[in-house]
């Protein structure tokens, strides 16, 4: 072996690569047979060159109060076809049985009555909105995209450790670490039978398309951005670009007789869906902070008319709330009448006064989450916690033991990742994305994978300073790969009025705009 791996060490939890020292698992044979013949100085040659596609593409992300390229790993995570097929039906799974609590929950209510989950549960959740009770989409969908975030535990088993399916970000990275990858590694891929991710945006067209109002035949779609100043906004232009729809911001759009238009260079237009990526406070100043300058006022009302769908659905923040993640696998009982194929974490709930009291004095050997929280922020690691941590934590969730679950310390497998010029291993986790289109729950193969950078650190959010790896789902042998397909071409649309205005000039993020999860 070279003299790279040679030198890997294995750290205390499951490794992706590596069964035992010198060992690989068997997805990774090919690959590890490729870079063995490149020595430490020719990896860190062509990791700088992946930086470099980075930074003239402008994938960045803010950190430390400025721009970054957003790292990538020179060395992809490699899933074969047998465990993606049990994330796809696990994740799947996962996504209709949210699908129909939300429905519920903004519906009859059965899934109170019956005692599944308690009322109070929903009922104090800041994400749950009684402005939208009663709103049925148009095909049914309210959780057009979904990013179920799983690690894998010490012993090699897939869990899900939280649902985002209010704006979940970070598709773009998918899609721009596998380019990056391929001009820059492409002789990785010569023996290597990887699915495709450039599929995903005709299959997010196609599902935003599909929910549009249903006396609509050629629907209108349209990315709403909070601007440039959203840490997101490279993925909001990327997306706009492939999908071939407009970007908008608040004030390309506005109501009127409960009908959306958009402001053109040559007249108005009408709108039938919003692929928002604001979130539910800022969305509506009539509803909701009347103080918003990045939303549209009265498209809630639209909505409610049956005139424009609003994906994902306001409101679905209900399902990400972390209390409820923990009654997930009953409610996949309770739906579906099936056993949950992925688990959670096990995790405490601590609006239970006897739980409380135990985790109070176990601070120390728990992770601690904010129910609410997104981007890895507020988590306390107990293990790795000072005692002024802990006590600070412990004032806090007595104080309000609904904003907060404990979950038992996991060990998040670990991938080889290229730290100057020598591998090792540093902690990973995945973000599957999913896209429902009312008839089938489509997963993009790969998803993200997020790298914790920093030796020992457990979040891997780029918020700590971490980053990816590109994805990749080997085909089984003889099935030929798919070949996507470009969205179908439109006829050129005028531009929107504020996007002509603000061409090459910087715009705000808004007035307290929501954090993409």
């Amino acid at each position: 072996m070279a003299d790279i791996f040679d030198s890997y060490r294995l750290a205390d939890a499951w490794d992706e690569m590596f069964a035992q020292p010198g060992k690989p698992r068997a997805p990774y044979t090919a690959l590890l047979a490729a870079l063995q013949p490149l020595d430490p100085s020719e990896l860190r040659f062509r990791s700088d060159q992946l930086t470099r596609v980075f930074t003239d593409r402008g994938v960045t992300f803010g950190f430390a109060g400025e721009e970054r390229p957003f790292p990538l790993d020179l060395i992809p995570r490699v899933i074969d076809a047998a465990e993606w097929d049990l994330v796809v039906r696990g994740v799947r799974q996962r996504v209709l049985a949210l699908e129909a609590f939300l429905a519920d929950v903004y519906g009859r209510g059965q899934v109170f009555t019956d005692g599944v989950v308690p009322w109070r549960l929903v009922a104090t959740s800041q994400h749950f909105h009684r402005e939208v009770a009663g709103l049925i989409p148009p095909n049914g969908v309210r959780v057009q995209v979904a990013g179920i975030d799983l690690i894998r535990d010490e012993a090699g088993r897939f869990r899900v450790l939280e649902d985002n399916v209010r704006i979940p970000s970070g598709v773009s990275y998918v899609m721009e670490n596998r380019l990056a990858m391929t001009r820059t590694f492409p002789t990785l891929f010569t023996e290597q039978h990887v699915y495709p991710v450039d599929g995903y945006p005709a299959r997010l067209l196609s599902a935003l398309q599909a929910s549009a109002p249903s006396a609509v035949r050629d629907p209108v779609v349209v990315l709403l951005t909070p601007g440039v100043g959203n840490a997101a906004y490279f993925e909001h232009t990327l997306l706009a670009r492939l999908m071939g729809v407009e970007l908008v911001e608040g004030r390309d759009l506005f109501c009127t007789g409960n009908q959306v238009f958009m402001y053109t260079t040559q007249g108005r237009r009408p709108v039938d869906v919003i692929y928002r990526r604001v979130g539910d406070d800022f969305l509506d100043p009539l509803q909701f902070r009347p103080e918003s300058v990045i939303g549209c006022a009265g498209v809630l009302n639209a909505a409610r008319e049956g005139k424009v769908t609003i994906a994902n659905a306001v409101g679905n923040g209900v399902a990400d709330d972390k209390l409820l993640y923990t009654y997930v696998p009953d409610l996949i009982r309770y739906y579906l009448s099936e056993k949950p194929l992925l688990q959670n974490v096990e995790s405490y709930r601590l609006d239970d006064p006897e739980v409380l009291d135990w985790a109070l004095s176990h601070l120390d050997q728990l992770v601690l989450k904010p129910v609410d929280g997104a981007g890895g922020q507020g988590i306390v690691i107990g293990p790795q916690a000072d005692e002024r941590a802990l006590a600070e934590l412990r004032a806090t969730v007595a104080a309000e033991p609904r904003g907060w679950i404990a979950q038992r310390p996991v060990a998040l497998s670990t991938s080889p990742v290229l730290i100057d010029e020598r591998l090792a291993p540093r902690h990973i986790d995945l973000r599957p994305f999913a896209v429902n289109d009312g008839t089938d729950v489509w997963l993009l193969p790969g998803g993200l994978t997020r790298v914790a950078l920093p030796e020992g650190e457990l979040v891997v959010n780029s918020s700590h300073g971490g980053g990816s790896k590109d994805t990749w789902v080997l085909a089984p042998e003889g099935v030929p790969l798919p070949v996507a397909q470009p969205p179908p071409a439109t006829a050129a649309a005028p531009v929107p009025q504020a996007t002509a205005d603000a061409a090459g000039r910087q715009q705000g993020p808004g007035v307290g705009q929501e954090q993409e999860q």
